[in-house]
């Protein structure tokens, strides 16, 4: 084996974390989930061979930002392996991260279509799709372990964006997991809305570029996209 071929699959790499995740069965309720929608498809996408499995985050090691969004969806990353790529919330993410220079792209359809993040890796507070794009409490917890190593592994890390409030909230509770200061009172999630933690950090809110959010105009694409410019601003100036 290649000193790097060890290097890659050394316990605290990023690379040993996604096998993990990607074998995790800990929540029963998810397995059986997101199994069943890779077994049953749906009409439109009835000739894909869906994933079907755990997904990792993903994107440059190197990364300063941080994206931590919800949880992959049923016909969506479930169904390509990859995070936000098949569905309409990665057509508005990679959009914008493209449009602030973190992304060769604007779209992501596929894992093999050439997609490459620069400075920017990408994660969510669960790793199933969950039914109803809901997790429970318990399952959002036993992924938390994941986000943790993944925070302590991205070790250039200077500015994290969680989209929408669960992703908010998990990021803040993998802090906490691991050791590290939490404000008090407690950040208020809102959308634009900065806030500067220790180790130079700092995290910024917005809203999920859900359908629901997007097709009723709580979130525009402008909107997006100047979270994505602050994110840059604040990699520019030097967060913290």
């Amino acid at each position: 084996m290649t000193s790097a071929r060890r290097l890659a699959l050394r316990p605290d790499s990023l690379a040993s974390l996604s096998a993990q995740v990607i074998a995790c069965e800990r929540c029963p309720r998810l397995v059986a989930y997101r199994r069943q929608i890779a077994a049953v498809k749906v009409r439109r996408f009835r000739d894909d061979d869906y994933w079907g499995r755990p997904l990792p985050g993903f994107g440059d090691p190197r990364a300063r930002l941080l994206i931590v969004g919800l949880a992959p969806a049923a016909h969506g990353g479930n169904r390509t392996g990859r995070m936000f790529t098949g569905d309409d919330s990665g057509d508005w993410l990679f959009r914008a991260l493209h449009g602030a220079g973190f992304a060769n792209q604007p779209t992501s359809r596929r894992r093999d279509d050439g997609l490459e993040l620069d400075g920017a890796y990408i994660s969510a507070a669960a790793r199933c799709a969950p039914p109803g794009n809901r997790p429970l409490p318990s399952e959002l917890e036993a992924c938390r372990s994941f986000l943790v190593r993944e925070i302590a592994l991205l070790e250039d890390l200077r500015v994290v964006v969680a989209l929408g409030r669960i992703g908010f909230d998990a990021y803040l509770a993998a802090r906490a997991a691991a050791g590290r200061a939490v404000p008090r009172p407690r950040p208020e999630f809102r959308h634009g809305g900065e806030t500067e933690l220790e180790e130079g950090v700092v995290l910024i809110a917005s809203y999920h570029p859900s359908r629901q959010n997007t097709q009723t105009g709580r979130l525009t694409r402008a909107m997006l996209d100047r979270v994505m410019a602050q994110a840059r601003a604040r990699l520019r100036r030097g967060a913290g």
